[in-house]
């Protein structure tokens, strides 16, 4: 599948202004645009989180407690 030509992206502007009008297309476009922002933004946030969860895993994580075990001489 090719990439549409120059007539044929031509008709596809024509026929979004028709169905959305001039006045629309702004307020649309800016709304997807604050939509991948914050898309973006909570991405990072949950990468963070995550990071920070496993760096206080591996601080709290205990040490193997030691065994002491009595050998019995017989």
């Amino acid at each position: 599948m090719s990439m549409p030509s120059g007539m044929e992206l031509l008709i596809i502007v024509l026929i979004v202004l028709i169905l959305f009008g001039g006045k629309k297309i702004p307020e649309l476009a800016k709304g997807l645009g604050s939509g991948i922002r914050n898309f973006k933004k909570a991405v990072k946030e949950d990468e963070e989180e995550v990071v920070a969860k496993k760096s206080d895993e591996i601080e709290k994580k205990p040490e193997a407690p030691v065994q002491n075990q009595e050998i019995k001489n017989s």
